[in-house]
């Protein structure tokens, strides 16, 4: 029988983990970088062989995130509508917006790239998210930042026994992947996984 850790030990637990895993991915070189967000982008396109008016939701990288850019790149070259997410301070809870990729772009208080149109899009309307992560396990779980913003986004997928959309795929390096990772009551599972190597078909997927 498995017994759920306290959330102060699982809280810890995920706090060391998502260090050590950061520190592994700023040891990733430029060129390596480049070469991998290439080849991810591609067994992306593999897995969900992306189409025209295709609501897509992708994260605008960070430097030491896989890079989003080739994805990006291809998702409209197929005719794909591109949405990123930005958070929206004003609301309870903090809540994150897709917003379409037109017009301009202003970083936020982390770094990361957020559009200034008005033209967002409801969570569930989109066809596919690419999420980015620290870490992840074959089951779906993953490990992001800590700020929980995804996970609340995408709660309602956890309240539905059978439409799952939107397909949530992660984005990150296959060194990112590990055996297991406890999942915490909040945690909204992967449906796939696509990283430099290949395509990680998760549990609910």
């Amino acid at each position: 029988m498995r017994v759920a850790l306290p959330d102060s030990t699982l809280t810890a637990a995920r706090k060391r983990l998502r260090a050590a895993l950061q520190t592994r991915r700023r040891t990733v070189a430029r060129a390596e970088r480049a070469h991998a967000a290439t080849r991810a982008a591609l067994n992306a396109d593999r897995l969900l062989r992306l189409r025209a008016g295709w609501r897509i939701g992708i994260y605008a990288s960070l430097p030491d995130e896989l890079d989003s850019a080739p994805l990006i790149a291809l998702a409209e070259a197929r005719g794909c509508r591109i949405y990123l997410p930005r958070i929206d301070r004003r609301r309870v809870g903090r809540k994150m917006r897709f917003v379409e990729m037109i017009g301009p772009q202003r970083p936020n208080r982390l770094g990361i790239a957020e559009p200034q149109g008005a033209r967002t899009l409801g969570a569930r309307w989109l066809h596919v998210v690419f999420l980015p992560l620290v870490g992840f396990d074959s089951c779906g779980v993953r490990l992001g930042t800590g700020g929980g913003f995804y996970d609340r986004a995408f709660a309602f997928r956890r309240w539905r026994a059978v439409w799952h959309a939107p397909r949530l795929v992660g984005f990150g390096y296959a060194f990112q992947q590990l055996e297991r990772i406890t999942p915490a009551a909040h945690d909204v599972l992967l449906d796939a996984v696509v990283t430099e190597e290949g395509v990680i078909r998760c549990a609910t997927g």
